[in-house]
């Protein structure tokens, strides 16, 4: 969680990642880091705990409680576009990764449409720790190991037997969160070289941030915000085309369409370079603030 300092923190480390053209790099604080051999232990720990009754008597409750959170806590958010979506039992979603809790509001969609949604996760998150791990450990979580033979082989089979029933695979291409930035940033390609191989249409999404008046109770340099969850056209594979031609087209024609998401609801030109406009919320006033913190880098 992003609090007070922290979060001016995590806010100057996107500027810097932005500076370096890094767009799918680590700007939050705190993170567990795994090395190679524990990422391998604990996506295999995690695999071997799905199969054990204590698993089966949790996510039950877990995706209710998820259920229930998606539509309490995203009160002030709206969805629009519903109509773009496929008529396919099965698909995988993307979307922007902006927030701890942005799933939620994907999960308020899934929830509308009586989908089980599951979610392509950073093994690192398996080792949160208290509640937040608890949770990931016990939901429809989908960890990555980018281990070679995980990524070809064992999870491939994992999203078959998903995609063997009907629900939507939730992939961040992206990869990293970054808080409340506004900006699409580029697409790793691994949710749509998935889509591509089990021929599955990609559920295109775009979460346009929207500042309120209100500033928010204990970050006085934050105004609260709400969100607004666009569906844009579902991005359907080419039998024409080979795997591989498949996940490039359809990884372009998802980046144009977010691209297109944000310069038509912020009414401005997609760029490269940083604003504190790109932070949702973030009051200009405390910039002076913010260069402090950069000369004590």
């Amino acid at each position: 969680m992003i609090f007070g300092f922290h979060r001016r923190q995590v806010i100057n480390n996107i500027k810097k990642n932005v500076a370096k053209k890094q767009f799918d790099a680590k700007a939050e604080l705190h993170d567990p880091v795994l090395n190679n051999k524990e990422t391998n232990k604990i996506v295999s720990k995690y695999w071997q705990y799905t199969k054990t009754i204590s698993y089966r008597l949790f996510n039950p409750l877990v995706r209710v409680v998820f259920n229930i959170a998606s539509q309490i806590l995203t009160g002030r958010c709206s969805i629009d576009g519903i109509e773009n979506l496929p008529d396919s039992p099965t698909a995988f979603i993307t979307g922007n990764h902006y927030n701890q809790f942005d799933v939620l509001l994907i999960g308020k969609l899934a929830l509308k449409k009586r989908q089980r949604l599951f979610i392509v996760v950073e093994a690192s998150n398996l080792a949160m720790p208290h509640l937040i791990g608890w949770a990931v450990r016990n939901f429809d979580s989908l960890p990555i190991d980018h281990d070679f033979h995980y990524l070809s082989r064992i999870f491939p089979k994992k999203l078959a037997q998903v995609l063997s029933k009907p629900g939507w695979i939730l992939i961040y291409p992206e990869e990293e969160l970054w808080f409340n930035y506004r900006k699409p940033r580029p697409l790793k390609k691994g949710a749509y070289y998935y889509a591509a191989k089990f021929n599955q249409p990609i559920i295109s999404t775009f979460t346009e941030i929207q500042a309120t008046s209100k500033r928010e109770l204990f970050q006085r340099d934050f105004y609260k915000t709400k969100k607004i969850l666009h569906i844009l056209p579902t991005i359907y594979p080419n039998p024409d085309l080979k795997i591989r031609e498949n996940m490039q087209r359809m990884a372009e024609i998802d980046y144009r369409q977010k691209k297109a998401a944000y310069e038509k609801y912020y009414q401005r030109k997609l760029t490269t370079d940083f604003s504190y406009e790109d932070i949702a919320g973030f009051s200009p006033k405390k910039h002076l603030l913010n260069k402090k913190i950069d000369d004590n880098q």
